[in-house]
């Protein structure tokens, strides 16, 4: 092993959109290969006996899967710490993408989960308005954040790193929003968000670093003007326009809330009761409680900690009057519900449905418990996460809830990310 170097043939893929392969009995973890492939890699971590991380520099022997990276400034040719981060999929052709993420699903389930269930992935849904996913998988970015280094330098993180990588192009990006990241020239340390909102124009918010506390006895400075991420725009999903502040939440993919709303209409529609109550937990601006509503559900609340995402949500909810925003942290608004609930609210909600859409983190056991214990109907999970999915469903099926299969939709191509929608039934409750 001269010089941290070694040849790896590389057998499998990991959560995390990086790649594995075993030296003399060790597993090495690696970026940029393809299941396969046989990688010159230089070590980089090599501290923990288990396992070694790498960085692959040449392709020996390469996959008919590879191609031409669609971020060109990301090919295996670039120095690895001169590849932008963001892109870690392009390298492979999309089909074979959509079977690696199929692949990293099912192992989520059946290691974490112990859940041997049906997995399928399909690209993002076409929409009228917004077209359909592109050949290649570019394009569908409508929400990129860069970064400002201490010299002015505007670019993405490096991958797997802080360090600023100025670029020639963004691929991933709408080209409208390619178009306003190529025009920046400089600005403060910190963030620059570039937010394509659904009228088309691009918004460019900057955030700069916070400055550090001012030293005793010297004046304090005031910030004037707006925050130009609390401008609020539309965004149209379902038919609908929903208001959400610019630095607000919303999915980055021009068609994800599109295609989510689309799947759990689709997987509620004939199960929801009028007469039940219903639930939209991390409940954001209220996309899928207008779901629900729509679907004839006469009672939703939606749950989210964010007060000016409920706000909007209020004022997206407003054609419905039994729908309401509420502002609270799910773990701590479901405890409240699941003690408090009166004989008649319980009786509701387990004729209602629950729809979750939780953070990367998953929903978690607390949350999890907290939601069996209402003893809903039905409940829809939508997950970003297949190892937090897969914990969640494990914590489901021991409180008596069974899923029948996982539709999981590449909302992220050309990235290892994927989102997956799920239903669950109470057992021995027909849906």
């Amino acid at each position: 092993m001269e010089d941290g170097l070694i040849d790896l043939d590389v057998t499998g893929v990991a959560h995390g959109g990086v790649f594995v392969g075993r030296h003399e009995g060790r597993v090495v973890f690696v970026p940029d290969a393809i299941p396969g492939e046989r990688v010159r890699v230089r070590l980089t971590d090599t501290a923990k006996g288990s396992f070694w991380r790498g960085e692959a520099l040449e392709i020996l022997d390469a996959s008919p899967h590879r191609r031409p990276h669609v971020w060109r400034q990301a090919d295996i040719d670039v120095a690895p710490d001169h590849r932008p981060g963001g892109a870690d999929f392009g390298h492979i052709d999309l089909a074979h993408q959509r079977e690696l993420k199929l692949r990293v699903a099912q192992d989520a389930l059946e290691r974490i989960g112990r859940l041997k269930l049906p997995v399928t992935i399909e690209p993002a849904l076409a929409d009228d308005r917004a077209g359909q996913e592109t050949p290649d998988g570019t394009g569908w970015r409508t929400r990129v954040s860069l970064h400002v280094d201490e010299e002015g330098r505007i670019g993405p993180f490096a991958a797997r790193s802080h360090h600023v990588i100025p670029v020639d192009d963004h691929p991933l990006a709408t080209p409208e929003v390619a178009r306003a990241a190529a025009e920046l020239s400089s600005g403060k340390p910190g963030r620059i968000d570039l937010i394509q909102p659904a009228d088309g124009r691009v918004r460019v918010i900057p955030k700069p670093e916070a400055p550090r506390g001012p030293r005793r006895g010297a004046p304090r400075q005031r910030h004037h003007g707006k925050d130009p991420g609390r401008e609020v725009v539309v965004e149209r999903a379902g038919g609908r326009d929903f208001r959400v502040d610019a630095g607000g939440f919303w999915q980055v993919h021009r068609l994800a809330a599109h295609t989510l709303s689309t799947v759990v209409a689709d997987q509620l529609r004939g199960t929801v009761d009028p007469d039940g109550w219903h639930l939209d937990l991390y409940g954001g601006v209220g996309l899928f409680a207008a779901t629900i509503a729509d679907l004839g559900g006469a009672r939703v609340t939606s749950v989210e900690s964010d007060p000016r995402a409920t706000e909007h949500a209020g004022a997206n909810l407003a054609d419905w009057v039994g729908a309401r925003a509420e502002t609270g942290r799910v773990d701590r608004w479901i405890g409240r519900l699941r003690d408090e609930a009166s004989l008649t609210q319980r009786e509701r909600l387990s004729r209602g449905v629950v729809v979750l859409d939780p953070p990367r983190s998953g929903a978690g056991r607390e949350v999890v418990e907290g939601v069996a214990a209402l003893a809903p109907a039905t409940v829809v999970y939508v997950a970003c996460d297949p190892v937090a999915l897969a914990r969640d469903l494990a914590t489901f099926r021991a409180h008596g809830y069974e899923a029948e299969g996982v539709a999981a939709f590449d909302l992220f191509p050309n990235s290892h990310h994927v989102e997956a929608v799920t239903t669950l039934t109470r057992v021995g409750v027909a849906r």
